[in-house]
C-alpha cells in the first residue's frame, strides 16, 4: 500500500480525481471536497482536515487514528463502519448532522462547538469525551456511556440517566431540562 507522510493537499476535488487508497500520516487536507466518496481501506493517522466537505462519505474499514477535523461539513457519515482499532477523533466547529457513532468506543474524543443534529450515539462509549459548545438537537443517547463527559455549555441534548451511564458527567444548570425532560418537571 502506498504511504504518504507530512504532505499538504489544498483545494482538491476528490470527486473528480479520487484520493489514492494509501496510508496518510501527518498529512493536512485543506478545503478539499470528498463528498459522497467511498474511502474504503484508507488509513489516516495524525492527519488534519480543515474546511473540507466530507458529506455522505463512505468509511467502511477506514482507519482514523488521532485525526482532527476543523470546520468540516460531515453530514450523514456512518463512522460506526470505520475501523475501530485505535479510533480517536477531534472535531472542532464541524457540522456532523445525521452522523452515526453507533456502538463505537471513542473515549476522550472531542466534539467542540459542533452541530450534531440527529447524530446517533446509541451504545457508544464516550467516556471522558468533551462536547463543550456543541448543539445536540435530536441526538440519540441510548445505552451510551457518558461517564466523565463534559456537557457544559452544550445545547439541546436529551439524555435519560436511567438508560445511560452518566456517573461523573459534567452539566450546566441550564442543561437540567435535557436530563429530566421525560419527567415533565418545570424548572425555574
Amino acid at each position: 500500500m502506498p504511504f504518504f507522510s507530512e504532505q499538504t493537499y489544498k483545494d482538491l476535488d476528490y470527486t473528480e480525481l479520487p484520493l489514492t487508497v494509501a496510508e496518510y500520516e501527518y498529512c493536512t487536507f485543506d478545503q478539499c471536497n470528498f463528498s459522497t466518496l467511498d474511502l474504503r481501506g484508507i488509513n489516516f493517522e495524525n492527519c488534519i482536515f480543515k474546511r473540507c466537505d466530507m458529506s455522505n462519505v463512505k468509511v467502511p474499514d477506514v482507519s482514523f487514528q488521532q485525526v482532527r477535523f476543523e470546520q468540516c461539513k460531515m453530514l450523514g457519515v456512518h463512522f460506526h463502519a470505520s475501523n475501530p482499532f485505535l479510533l480517536e477523533f477531534i472535531f472542532q466547529n464541524c457540522q456532523l448532522d445525521y452522523s452515526s457513532f453507533y456502538n463505537l468506543k471513542i473515549k476522550k474524543s472531542k466534539f467542540l462547538d459542533c452541530r450534531l443534529t440527529e447524530a446517533d450515539f446509541t451504545q457508544a462509549d464516550l467516556t471522558a469525551s468533551d462536547f463543550q459548545g456543541s448543539d445536540l438537537t435530536g441526538a440519540t443517547f441510548d445505552q451510551t456511556v457518558v461517564e466523565k463527559v463534559d456537557f457544559r455549555d452544550t445545547l439541546h441534548y436529551s439524555i435519560d440517566p436511567e438508560r445511560n451511564r452518566v456517573k461523573g458527567a459534567r452539566f450546566d444548570l441550564d442543561g437540567l431540562p435535557g436530563l429530566l425532560g421525560k419527567y415533565a418537571i418545570k424548572i425555574g
